[in-house]
């Protein structure tokens, strides 16, 4: 089944252009699935209470354009696929008009925290959600691969203030770190964010960045170089 819900472009979603940030992109995305589980009583407390957890694999967002301040917007989500620990979701973002500002890839996996592995979606779940069709867009390979020859930057710990319901750090938060390390005037068409390992409080965390013509690439590391996640930017 689909889920939306509608709103418009708070100031506290927006950057110095009063046009809403990749973040809070990411965040309508996010409350919307979000919402979907807890309308079909599948959220964060059943998942507690069966000690799961849907962990985000990858995203690729497209963005057409970035609304401005105070438009109106309906933000959707949907399921297209269940395989064995994967789910599979769609999202968009329509503006006032129901023209498609951003639509979005992602990959789930259903986690079991207290054996801290996958484990298989189970099918009644999977029937809540249901399936619908997948949204026609280009799709690119979950996995990222990194240019050689990138540059570290400063090292930073990770704070409560980056955690999730989850206890490590909200995949929003990796992208938003990476999107620091993007030249002035870079205007982004495509974001992927592939996630590797959970950072937790007080973790270590190094970026490694690789800039080409039109890409950026962000490793986000720990202290032994080992990728928590890399995020991928394509410019216009």
């Amino acid at each position: 089944m689909k889920y939306e819900f509608s709103g418009r472009i708070r100031y506290s979603e927006v950057d110095e252009n009063a046009r809403l940030t990749l973040n809070g992109l990411v965040n309508y995305f996010q409350d919307t699935s979000t919402f979907q589980s807890e309308h079909l009583e599948v959220g964060i407390r059943y998942l507690k209470e069966r000690h799961l957890a849907w962990i985000l694999s990858s995203w690729q967002i497209a963005i057409r354009r970035l609304p401005r301040l105070c438009e109106p917007v309906t933000s959707q989500t949907w399921a297209y696929d269940f395989k064995s620990f994967y789910g599979m979701r769609n999202f968009a973002l329509l503006d006032g008009n129901g023209e498609m500002a951003a639509c979005a890839n992602s990959i789930w996996v259903l986690f079991d925290t207290q054996q801290q592995r996958p484990v298989r979606v189970p099918q009644e779940m999977g029937n809540l959600y249901g399936k619908e069709p997948k949204l026609e867009m280009e799709y690119a390979s979950r996995k990222i691969s990194a240019p050689e020859g990138g540059l570290p930057e400063e090292a930073f710990l990770i704070g409560k203030q980056h955690l999730d319901t989850n206890h490590h750090v909200n995949n929003g938060q990796y992208i938003t770190w990476a999107q620091e390390y993007l030249p002035e005037g870079f205007r982004i068409r495509q974001m992927r964010a592939d996630y590797r390992m959970q950072a937790r409080l007080h973790d270590e965390v190094t970026p490694v960045v690789s800039r080409l013509e039109n890409q950026v690439t962000v490793q986000l590391c720990d202290t032994a170089g080992k990728p928590y996640s890399v995020v991928e930017f394509l410019s216009e």
